[in-house]
């Protein structure tokens, strides 16, 4: 149940780290509470699974899924670039 509870944290944290862009500072009172909502159930979903997880393991996995989620949210529906050649891209 402890993965359960931890690939549940990473999904709010997807939704977490955008809201914030469109909290404006938290000057926007329906992104602002959506956002801390997020963050809310994303940092309770995550200390249930580490009652079971081991700390590094499960900051490891939840940032992951939030990385990796974010990114791929911004590819797919908002059409962002994937750069494959060069680090940093060129402008």
């Amino acid at each position: 149940m402890a993965w359960t509870w931890l690939l549940l944290a990473g999904l709010f944290e997807i939704g977490f780290a955008p809201g914030l862009k469109h909290t404006e500072g938290f000057t926007r009172l329906w992104p602002s509470l959506g956002t801390a909502a997020a963050a809310a159930a994303s940092l309770y979903l995550m200390t249930q699974a580490m009652r079971s997880i081991p700390v590094g393991t499960a900051y490891a996995v939840w940032t992951g899924i939030g990385a990796v989620g974010v990114a791929g949210m911004g590819i797919v529906l908002l059409g962002r670039a994937v750069h494959r050649r060069g680090w940093p891209a060129s402008a």
